[in-house]
């Protein structure tokens, strides 16, 4: 297949288009800084139409991971290139792929299982999960990622795309024994003692291992009956005290150190970061996959971390 990745130098990008690489497919990355890599890279702004489009016309697929990094603190600058970086980006595939003369025959768009509300009391699908809102214990400021990945979504699905099967990738964290992701700062914080419970501890992490991810996407771009807002997630989400105590158990350390919420206030501020990544609920759970036939190679996380932890090393 001839398959175009918009925001492919991240982190969750390269891994993808490695793996597609490996398969055989044609693979070219649409970047704002093209990088030296063993598949086309051709450069974009990320908002407006160019010289990419042709990149598009005559594709098998289009996959849109483009956003700017919501690991920083909300600022009011922040809060806009966020949100602008992910709207522009996809409104900007949706006008190629409308203008092609040869649309892709699917366009997979990423977006988050953040889109859920703070949820204790129950896992959330794609069929009875309920966005946004909250429970006891949902910061207010939680809302503005919400408002995000719903305006994110918005962008993709009202694209006049009808000969492109659209797809929104509910995802949850990728975990990746690569350098700079986040299983690395996790793994380094559980060897430095700091791998302990977060605030209560339980509050729901969703999380998926690298090679379920790839095969999701695999799953996605062949089959032609699924289409809409899909959960790429584990079918196994577990509180953030057992999270960190399999971690602490894979990396072989006896020890974490619990942090009280004011204590990630202060480490979040310092980190420039926001508290919203470890102390949200996200229960989810990926009905769609399960019931595609997708067989998870890693649905509990106590042999995922171990796997990446042997990895890692």
């Amino acid at each position: 297949m001839r398959i175009v990745i918009a925001g492919g130098t991240g982190q969750i990008g390269r891994i993808l288009a490695r793996h597609l690489f490996e398969q055989g497919h044609s693979v070219t990355v649409l970047a704002r800084r093209p990088q030296p890599a063993p598949w086309r890279t051709v450069q974009w702004n990320g908002t407006e139409l160019g010289g990419w489009t042709v990149e598009v016309d005559g594709a098998e697929a289009v996959i849109n991971l483009a956003g700017r990094s919501v690991n920083c603190r909300y600022t009011e600058r922040n809060r806009r290139e966020i949100l602008d970086s992910r709207v522009y980006a996809t409104q900007a595939v949706g006008l190629a792929i409308e203008q092609a003369e040869a649309p892709p025959a699917v366009w997979l768009n990423a977006s988050t299982a953040t889109i859920y509300r703070h949820s204790l009391d129950r896992p959330m699908d794609e069929a009875t999960g309920e966005i946004g809102g909250g429970e006891a214990g949902a910061d207010p400021s939680w809302a503005f990622s919400v408002a995000v990945a719903t305006a994110w979504e918005g962008a993709l699905f009202e694209a006049q795309t009808p000969r492109t099967r659209k797809v929104a990738l509910r995802a949850a964290m990728v975990m990746s024994p690569d350098r700079g992701g986040i299983f690395d700062m996790l793994l380094r914080l559980t060897r430095l003692g700091l791998g302990g419970r977060a605030g209560s501890g339980r509050q729901y992490v969703s999380w998926i291992h690298e090679a379920d991810f790839v095969r999701a996407i695999d799953l996605l771009l062949a089959r032609a009956d699924l289409d809409g807002a899909v959960n790429v997630a584990a079918p196994e989400p577990l509180s953030n005290a057992d999270f960190m105590r399999y971690l602490r158990d894979a990396a072989g350390i006896r020890f974490g150190l619990p942090a009280a919420r004011w204590m990630l206030e202060i480490g979040a501020a310092l980190m420039r970061t926001e508290t919203e990544l470890v102390l949200k609920s996200r229960r989810v759970v990926p009905q769609r996959l399960l019931d595609a036939g997708f067989a998870f190679e890693f649905p509990e996380w106590a042999a995922a971390a171990k796997d990446l932890v042997r990895r890692r090393v």
